[in-house]
């Protein structure tokens, strides 16, 4: 018994040597950042501004990898079917977490089967209307949809997207009927509005800030608690009338489970730092955007408060995808 007890803590220790010395060589070859929507979204955008300086500090190529549809659910099951050796990474949005409530034959588990990396920033989102459309404010907006039930729709970065999941606590919160017109991603939502075919969207302050600062597109509230630097004189959505219509959008990076720890250490501790360089900073702030420096461990916990409370509000308010 002693016998097999001192070779189990031998090769226990070996084995940490060995996930230590992975951990010092990685990475020997290019990275991938899997984005699971199109180019041009809050999420690519992200995974670019990470991705570039994380390509300085590994000696490595980062590179991004879109691999948009159905939810983001493409690029995540490549993900998670990809060897857990930290070389092919997911860059994904709030939205990932309530996907097992619209996809119910998901090819994978959207906890269990990725290992949290590192938590990037925190996004407001932005209530914007087309101009020709005469919405000065949120209150404009709900009054005009309850006097036409049924016949105003919003768009979406697709089903189970963060855009998805903030129309959705509103629509609940302002008590009105609206249709859901989802469309490939971000970029394609964002022309739909302008042209004032759908009635309203949620869009990442990331992506639509350069149409609002345009003229392009009206921003009557944002979804976060306070009002955003680079929008000042929008108001918060609690503030337009519609507290309980609040929306924490984040962007993070997972690995494949099974991804040694030493390497998942790493790569946060590289993230983190990226996040801290002055270039990123500034660039963050330029779109809004909050970094989120947490550890792993942390971030495993995050994903699983948020696919419990955001699930429930998916669960109230929409079907499933057939």
């Amino acid at each position: 018994m002693k016998q097999a007890a001192r070779f189990l803590s031998a090769a226990a220790c070996l084995w940490g040597v060995s996930a230590v010395a992975q951990a010092q060589s990685w990475p020997a070859a290019p990275v991938r950042l899997v984005v699971p929507f199109t180019a041009g979204s809050a999420t690519d955008i992200m995974a670019r501004t990470v991705g570039e300086r994380l390509s300085h500090a590994f000696g490595q190529p980062v590179v991004v990898d879109n691999r948009p549809g159905a939810g983001g659910t493409i690029g995540a099951t490549m993900v998670a079917k990809a060897a857990p050796d930290g070389y092919t990474l997911l860059v994904v949005s709030t939205g990932h977490v309530v996907n097992p409530v619209l996809y119910p034959d998901l090819a994978y588990d959207t906890i269990k089967d990725f290992a949290g990396v590192a938590l990037l920033a925190s996004l407001p989102s932005v209530l914007a209307v087309s101009p020709t459309l005469g919405y000065k404010s949120a209150r404009d907006l709900v009054v005009a949809a309850k006097a036409k039930p049924g016949e105003f729709n919003y768009g979406t970065a697709g089903v189970g997207s963060a855009a998805h999941i903030n129309s959705e606590k509103f629509r609940v919160a302002a008590d009105i009927k609206a249709e859901h017109i989802p469309f490939k991603g971000t970029p394609e939502m964002l022309n739909e509005a302008m042209a004032g075919r759908i009635q309203f969207i949620w869009a990442p302050l990331i992506s639509s800030l350069g149409q609002i600062k345009d003229g392009k597109l009206i921003a009557l509230a944002v979804s976060t608690s306070t009002r955003s630097p680079v929008l000042p004189d929008v108001p918060t959505i609690a503030e337009a009338g519609y507290p309980a219509a609040e929306f924490n959008f984040w962007i993070g990076i997972l690995a494949p489970a099974r991804t040694p720890r030493a390497i998942v250490a790493k790569l946060n501790a590289e993230v983190n730092r990226a996040l801290q360089t002055p270039e990123a900073k500034e660039r963050l702030a330029s779109m809004g955007a909050v970094p989120m420096s947490i550890s792993p461990e942390r971030f495993d916990a995050y994903l699983r408060d948020e696919a419990a409370v955001l699930g429930n509000v998916m669960r109230a308010g929409s079907a499933k995808v057939n």
